[in-house]
């Protein structure tokens, strides 16, 4: 029966349980466990070639579980009297780096989505990059257009890699044909499926390799520089040429190919670059660049100790976050992955399954390889780099007049007169995307708009502009109808109000 060791496969010294403390030995027992049900599971997939990448697989998950176990009975927590922010060379300004009109190092570049999240918060069925965002297209959509151009207009043959999750794997590769005629070269691979751990028993919830979905998981994006590797891409793409890859999230509009970052990562010898930007409130929970112990770390939310969680979100003390561009080093990523030194810290997602079950999902952030590659800093780059779309929210910004649309790229409408973008608060009735679409006739305008909130049963008609802080709140039973042509400035509407076109 193929099977693997504690050590994943390493030679592995066992501690006798004399040795131990009673966490120590609870660990130990834990691991051994986790091993026999892991064996169990692989033993059950018949075809070979299948086996070996199982193996492979839970061998990887093995390793990460066994590192969660010895950081609980440690009591491993970050010390945060070693928490500094990151010294000034740590992070180097966007404005310090020469812009390009092209970069010669082009050709080595390939470009990497995050595709494996689904778009079930926003009430769509599928992956989260077919949703429709901007004039007909999806987020998919509208990074190939980007791709393609660029390809076109620079005579280069960029890359375009999409990392799916099982989730969204099957329905993205029906989703890319569509592109089969066009100057693009697009490649996919899929990153982990790990076993869920029964928080009780911290066993694996499937009984079988192939049984419900529900029992598995995508370990987080984390999980990348694995995957890439092991599904021969990474040697692919090194053998092609190319040399360098630019990460982003597939939901964030502002994430273009951006030359001079390309340029300034070649001229000083970067392994690694993090794009982060400069915090606001809405940013409070977003991972930022620390020092610590003289190394630069990424430091997320889930790591921080209850008592320094108001300390994290402080503009004042953590004035960045993380954006989650990055640009790595491809042949650094090979090495980094086969000498064993990726150590990335561990991020426990508490579940409860629909039939109760309290589960727990052991995933890795990406960024976190930061302290693994030489020379790694940050890049304080613009805000328009950073442009998410993870609610309706924000998809009633990437739809206005806020922005216009040039090959597949927002951009900042110049006749908006702040560099600020509106801060907007939809209430549940927008949720869903459908909910949203239902309730305007028309993308409002909103070049003059600094606030607006909306909760209750709203609809607007067409053409209707908002200027200054508007706030609409249609109490419970009641329902407003803003109609076509209507100007609101510096207005709360309240109550109910219905107008019929005579």
């Amino acid at each position: 029966m193929a099977s693997f060791n504690s050590a994943g496969g390493q030679p592995h010294h066992p501690h006798t349980l004399s040795t131990l403390d009673f966490q120590g030995a609870s660990s130990a027992a834990a691991a051994n466990a986790m091993r026999t049900e892991l064996n169990r599971l692989i033993s059950q997939v018949k075809d070979e070639n299948e086996r070996k990448l199982f193996q492979n697989e839970m061998g990887n998950f093995f390793l990460l579980f066994n590192r969660w176990l010895a950081e609980r009975s440690k009591g491993t927590k970050i010390n945060w009297d070693k928490v500094n922010s990151p010294p000034e060379d740590q992070v180097v300004p966007y404005d310090s780096i020469p812009k390009v009109e092209s970069s010669p190092h082009l050709n080595k570049l390939a470009v990497l989505k995050l595709n494996g999240g689904l778009g079930t918060t926003m009430g769509c069925v599928g992956p989260k990059s077919a949703i429709e965002v901007r004039d007909g297209m999806t987020f998919l959509d509208l990074s190939v257009r980007q791709i393609e151009y660029l390809n076109k207009a620079k005579n280069v043959n960029v890359p375009f890699i999409l990392m799916n999750s099982f989730n969204t794997d099957d329905e993205t590769k029906r989703i890319v044909q569509k592109y089969a005629t066009h100057n693009i070269e697009i490649l996919t691979f899929n990153q982990s499926r790990y076993p869920r751990v029964n928080k009780d028993s911290l066993l694996p919830t499937p009984r079988h390799p192939h049984g419900d979905i529900a029992d598995w998981y995508p370990p987080g994006h984390g999980d990348l520089f694995e995957s890439l590797n092991n599904s021969g891409l990474l040697d692919q793409l090194i053998a092609d040429g190319k040399e360098y890859v630019f990460v982003s999230n597939v939901d964030n509009l502002g994430a273009t190919v951006d030359e001079g970052i390309l340029n300034h990562m070649v001229e000083s010898g970067a392994e690694f670059l993090m794009e982060v930007t400069d915090k606001t409130r809405a940013d409070i929970k977003g991972g930022t660049l620390i020092d610590y112990e003289g190394q630069i770390r990424l430091l997320e939310i889930a790591q921080v100790p209850s008592e320094h969680v108001e300390d994290f979100k402080s503009i004042k003390k953590f004035k960045i976050f993380n954006t989650n561009n990055l640009w790595v080093n491809l042949k650094a990523i090979k090495r980094v992955v086969e000498d064993r030194e990726l150590s990335l810290e561990v991020i426990v997602n508490n579940k409860t399954t629909d039939s109760g079950e309290k589960v727990i999902q052991l995933e890795t952030a990406v960024g976190a390889g930061i302290k693994h590659f030489h020379n790694a800093h940050g890049v304080n780059v613009p805000r328009s780099r950073f442009l998410p779309v993870k609610s309706t929210s924000d998809l009633f910004l990437v739809t206005s007049d806020l922005y216009s649309l040039t090959h597949g790229e927002l951009s900042i409408n110049p006749k908006r007169m702040f560099n600020t973008v509106p801060l907007v608060k939809l209430g549940d009735h927008f949720k869903k995307v459908n909910g949203f679409l239902s309730r305007f006739k028309n993308p409002p305008h909103i070049l003059e708009l600094d606030h607006l909130t909306v909760t209750g049963d709203v609809s607007f008609g067409s053409d209707v502009i908002l200027k200054g802080t508007v706030i609409i709140v249609s109490n419970a039973g009641s329902h407003i109808d803003i109609p076509s042509g209507s100007i609101l400035e510096n207005k709360v509407v309240s109550g109910n109000l219905h107008i019929l076109d005579h």
